[in-house]
């Protein structure tokens, strides 16, 4: 029988990111990109939609949202975005890593890959997301999607240690040997 390769996995924002880099990401668009603001309205009806009256999935929702990148250099805005907030991971994960961690998240993996290179992160698993339309191809990498997608990837492999910020990772910390909530620079034993 073969032996399963044990490995840490971490939520990224506001696990090891301090903040929501989507929303870093989006509001640093904004001000390079101010036509971005002419979607305002098409996202707030599609906000309404979803978290109000609950109608249409998380990915519809998110796909409307990143109809914003439309207006951007995605690419290079990317690039200079992770020069101004790399400095947001935290110091908790830099002293911890290890060269086969698992970063999963729902954020997008264009936005992501950049800063997980820097890092020298191998692994990563997120949101499939064109850069260019904001159109998924798969849904939104959330929940019980996260266990699927790491499954996926990691046929062999067990989770260690897995650090979220939140609840929803539930499936995650299931599937885990220990698992951690970080609130802020904070980390508990997830019960």
């Amino acid at each position: 029988m073969k032996e399963l390769k044990n490995m840490n996995a971490y939520d990224f924002d506001k696990t090891i990111y301090d903040g929501d880099s989507t929303a870093d990401f989006y509001f640093f668009c904004l001000k390079r990109h101010r036509s971005i603001i002419l979607l305002a309205p098409s996202l707030f009806c599609a906000f309404c939609k979803f978290y109000i009256f609950k109608c249409g999935t998380k990915t519809e929702f998110k796909e409307k949202m990143y109809r914003f990148l439309t207006k951007c250099d995605t690419q290079k805005d990317v690039d200079d975005f992770w020069a101004k907030h790399s400095c947001k991971i935290k110091k908790f994960y830099l002293q911890q890593q290890k060269e086969d961690d698992v970063i999963i998240s729902a954020s997008p993996e264009f936005l992501l890959s950049p800063i997980c290179k820097n890092l020298g992160i191998k692994h990563l698993i997120a949101s499939k997301v064109d850069c260019h339309s904001g159109k998924y191809s798969g849904i939104n990498c959330h929940g019980k999607e996260k266990v699927r997608r790491f499954y996926e990837k990691f046929k062999d492999c067990e989770i260690e240690e897995f650090y979220s910020d939140s609840k929803s990772d539930t499936p995650m910390a299931e599937i885990s040997k220990k698992a951690f909530l970080v609130d802020g620079n904070k980390i508990y034993i997830w019960n």
